[in-house]
């Protein structure tokens, strides 16, 4: 399904069902909210990349106005929905100061697999366990989707775009999941290496190995 819509580019990416919060300041995006909140529609945010705008982005919907400012500002708190592909992009809409595109809806294949998703759910406690940081989001409910731990796994704007732009859940699954087995060892020895940094010059208390 194709339709037009208004486009915000933003240097993040953002996954569907994340909350997003904003504070619009511009001239040419207060417009766009505005008149997204007087048609009741949605705009897009496609990730800013690589210095140009990324043909991919989320479909987002405002869920409220936090505070308007006498300055025409305002902080309006948002969710991610669907992905989209740009297939037409106008860096100004018609008659507007913003940008818009003709874009298509990307299709979600769900198909999970539940042994790779409870690996993942372990590799996350692993690693938070780790780094000595404490996540409540490790007590994930059955549910979860890979899109509800993809900006807690440590990867770079590029890698989180790569995950944005995969039509498979399983395939996604196994991309974090490769990449928590990638990054584990890497933390494990850092984790040492900071102990050892520790101990130095320091007294120690050694036991002699028998031989």
């Amino acid at each position: 399904m194709q339709k037009y819509l208004p486009l915000f580019p933003l240097n993040v990416v953002v996954f569907p069902g994340e909350k997003l919060n904003l504070h619009i300041f511009e001239p040419r995006y207060k417009q766009l909210i505005q008149d997204c909140i007087d048609n009741g529609s949605t705009f897009g945010i496609p990730t800013y990349i690589n210095n140009g705008v990324g043909m991919y982005g989320t479909e987002i919907k405002i869920l409220n106005v936090e505070k308007k400012y006498e300055s025409g500002e305002l902080d309006i708190r948002t969710q991610g929905m669907g992905i989209f592909k740009i297939n037409a992009f106008d860096r100004t809409a018609p008659g507007k100061l913003y940008a818009g595109g003709n874009v298509e809806e990307v299709d979600n294949l769900e198909d999970e697999d539940i042994v790779v998703k409870l690996q993942i759910k372990e590799k996350l406690r692993e690693l938070y366990t780790a780094l000595g940081i404490s996540k409540i989001f490790l007590d994930l409910p059955e549910d979860f989707k890979s899109y509800d731990v993809a900006h807690h796994l440590g990867l770079n704007t590029e890698q989180e775009y790569t995950l944005l732009q995969c039509h498979s859940e399983a395939i996604r699954q196994d991309m974090i999941l490769q990449h928590l087995n990638q990054v584990l060892p890497i933390v494990a020895e850092t984790e040492r290496l900071k102990e050892r940094v520790k101990l130095n010059g320091h007294f120690k208390n050694l036991t002699p190995p028998n031989f």
